[in-house]
């Protein structure tokens, strides 16, 4: 089903790939009509998801139009193979660990996790993917400043660093379009949590 503009709140966000097929960004349908009129698109996946009603032709007075999909790909910049680590934020690292505390396997809300660190930092552990987890107040709280063997404590999986297409899903959970979300899958790396 086809969108219009009258109902633009429910529209979801665009995916932006560069011309050779690799996730670039997530794009608000305004910035994705700026995208078309630039004539910047030059290749689109999946079914339209909107439809803009523009004006009237002076020439003739047909009416314009213009169907915006909810995968895009633009000329422009090619991005390199490996983007780079994608940014730690408590919502990306959240939806990594499937809003799962990694010591008690208790399923929360994002509001009742936290991330803590393998190796503490005050014990020199980074504030990095591979050192963080999602973890209960109350296992944070247990856990303090100790490393697994002082407390007793097991991670239930090892951290890991997502691909930048898995990140892309992480921080639009719950608004991914299906044709959007296979089209990601397809890179996820193979310990992804999203996978399963």
């Amino acid at each position: 089903m086809i969108a219009t503009v009258d109902c633009y709140e429910r529209v979801p966000r665009i995916l932006r790939l560069d011309i050779s097929g690799r996730p670039v960004d997530w794009v608000s349908w305004q910035e994705t009509v700026c995208l078309y009129a630039r004539e910047i698109v030059v290749w689109t996946l999946g079914e339209p998801v909107l439809h803009i009603r523009g004006g009237h032709s002076r020439f003739d007075g047909s009416p314009s139009g213009m169907d915006i999909h909810g995968i895009v790909a633009c000329n422009g910049h090619v991005q390199s193979p490996s983007q780079g680590v994608p940014p730690l934020t408590n919502q990306a690292l959240f939806g990594r660990d499937r809003n799962t505390c990694l010591y008690c396997a208790k399923r929360l809300s994002d509001s009742a996790l936290t991330r803590d660190h393998v190796v503490p930092t005050s014990r020199g552990g980074s504030d990095t993917w591979d050192n963080c987890v999602a973890a209960c107040r109350r296992c944070n709280h247990h856990k303090g400043n100790r490393l697994l063997h002082e407390c007793g404590m097991q991670l239930l999986a090892l951290p890991y660093v997502p691909n930048f297409s898995e990140y892309l899903a992480l921080i639009n959970s719950g608004r991914i379009l299906g044709d959007q979300m296979d089209f990601l899958r397809r890179s996820f790396g193979a310990n992804s949590r999203l996978l399963h």
